[in-house]
């Protein structure tokens, strides 16, 4: 059974320092396995060591997943500098060092947005060769034109003469200004700037599902919740989620902007 340093499991799975922790463990503020331990730098079975700091017990697991129902206002970043980052809607008792947004949303875009701290997976689920599906809806400046639907199957020429993947594209059957698109990949703003290139454009955009991974009707905007990694990596089929889902999702955004 691996066994590690007390300070390192605690410093894996929480924002505490290794000098915090260590100051801590003299006050008496950490027990293991209900005994208090009063040095940091003893050895804990990472698998089977219940860890409490101030009476709070430590999750065993070094990574987590959280997903966030972004509002507007908020950066995907763990800076600060270019206003409110999505970071400071995380609750303290799901926080953990190195947790980052993985993949990104716009300030002014919606949805659904992984934050974890396992770069190995965020890397898996961003990288179009793993081919994990991102689902959005739009709402469009003009009508939605049947012919977007080919366009975009082909693979768009963007302004610069960036070429995306093949995409699916599909109208609202709400309306006739909404639409549903999924990508396998992720470039800068590729969303708004492929319905530019057909002669449109977005004004609000809001992602439903990673991978099969779906944002669940239950979680409001500005809400978090814990997630299980695998959840992502199942194959999504946009007609049968567009088949299911497109009613509700559509007039949830149409609420939303009214």
């Amino acid at each position: 059974m691996a066994q590690i340093r007390l300070d390192k499991f605690i410093s894996e799975r929480t924002e505490y320092s290794r000098s915090q922790i260590k100051e801590l463990a003299a006050k008496g503020s950490i027990t293991v396995n209900g005994t208090t331990v009063k040095r940091s730098d003893v050895k804990v079975v990472d698998t089977e060591a219940i860890v409490t700091v101030c009476g709070k017990e430590i999750k065993s697991q070094r990574f987590s997943y959280v997903l966030l129902n972004k509002p507007q206002g908020y950066v995907c970043s763990t800076d600060d500098k270019d206003g409110e980052t999505v970071m400071k809607l995380i609750p303290p008792e799901l926080r953990k060092k190195g947790m980052f947004p993985a993949g990104r949303l716009d300030k002014d875009s919606l949805g659904a947005l992984l934050l974890t701290n396992d770069g190995e997976l965020a890397h898996k689920m961003l990288s179009p060769k793993h081919h994990i599906s991102k689902i959005y809806i739009v709402q469009l400046g003009r009508k939605f034109e049947n012919n977007y639907i080919n366009k975009f199957a082909d693979g768009i020429t963007l302004g610069d003469g960036e070429t995306c993947l093949p995409a699916k594209v599909r109208q609202s059957e709400n309306s006739d200004k909404l639409a549903f698109i999924e990508l396998y990949e992720g470039k800068y703003h590729q969303v708004k700037r492929m319905f530019a290139a057909v002669g449109n454009h977005v004004e609000l955009l809001m992602r439903i599902s990673l991978g099969s991974l779906i944002l669940p009707e239950k979680l409001r905007i500005g809400e978090i919740m814990e997630i299980m990694p695998n959840d992502m990596f199942k194959e999504q089929n946009f007609d049968l989620f567009f088949a299911k889902y497109s009613a509700f999702y559509s007039a949830n955004l149409i609420k939303y902007i009214t």
